[in-house]
């Protein structure tokens, strides 16, 4: 696993961090079940602060990404199924707040479309 970190980016460090393995992970290049280093070893190894890769390593778990097992360490999630699963959750959980406030299914599609071309980028 070869990351890449860019001290002069606008992304903060955890944000490049955590980007990069989810590409590969998505990708295939970090197949299901690898082990990622320690915390420490790859802060030491990209010239960061421990705080930092755990910081990624918590956003990569809370996204369903990797997995953490105490002793056996960090592991490359089956991606397709949790990401799958975490996205159905979120986008009922957004349904459902939008009926309780009342909006029109438009005015909700609406305000989702606003969303991800802010996210994504237009």
């Amino acid at each position: 696993m070869q990351l890449t970190i860019d001290h002069t980016a606008a992304t903060p460090p955890y944000e490049q961090v955590r980007s990069q393995i989810a590409e590969g992970a998505r990708s295939g290049a970090l197949p299901v079940g690898l082990k990622l280093p320690t915390v420490r070893a790859l802060a030491e190894e990209l010239g960061l602060a421990a705080n930092t890769v755990a910081r990624a390593y918590r956003e990569l778990e809370s996204d369903g990404v990797v997995e953490t097992h105490g002793r056996r360490g960090t592991l490359i999630a089956a991606v397709g199924d949790s990401a799958h699963r975490l996205l159905a959750a979120a986008a009922a959980e957004y349904a459902e707040r939008a009926h309780r406030l009342g909006v029109t299914r438009e005015e909700a599609v609406a305000a989702l479309r606003t969303a991800l071309q802010v996210a994504y980028g237009a």
